[in-house]
């Protein structure tokens, strides 16, 4: 039996759950977003936050375990691309919560119309 999320909406997706987690940092937002513009090194990605090197690399580890994005090493350089295969995955997961959702307060709208008009 598949593990159930914790409201009981379906099986989990441990590959969503990690792209989502990737995410919830802003700082990973940004590398993100950096990277939407075309590959960059370490150093590149890391000359725009106040923090240590060790620290930022742990958040391009977060970002590359959940698949977001890959790196290359030449030499001593190490250069990181996006990959778009997760955030598509997000998209569509959005899309059928955003389909359900628009159902469902249909649905709402239409009871409430009709309770409005048996009170007439």
């Amino acid at each position: 039996m598949p593990k159930r999320s914790g409201d009981g909406g379906g099986p989990a997706d441990p590959a969503l759950d990690g792209v989502f987690h990737a995410l919830s940092d802003p700082t990973r937002r940004r590398i993100v977003e950096r990277l939407g513009r075309g590959p960059a090194t370490t150093s590149e990605l890391a000359r725009p936050f106040d923090m240590a090197l060790p620290s930022f690399t742990q958040h391009l580890g977060v970002l590359e375990r959940s698949g977001l994005v890959t790196s290359e090493k030449k030499g001593r350089v190490r250069t990181y691309r996006l990959t778009p295969a997760p955030l598509e995955q997000v998209d569509s997961w959005l899309a059928g919560q955003r389909a359900l959702w628009t159902r469902r307060l249909d649905q709402l709208d239409a009871l409430l119309h009709n309770l409005k008009e048996q009170q007439k």
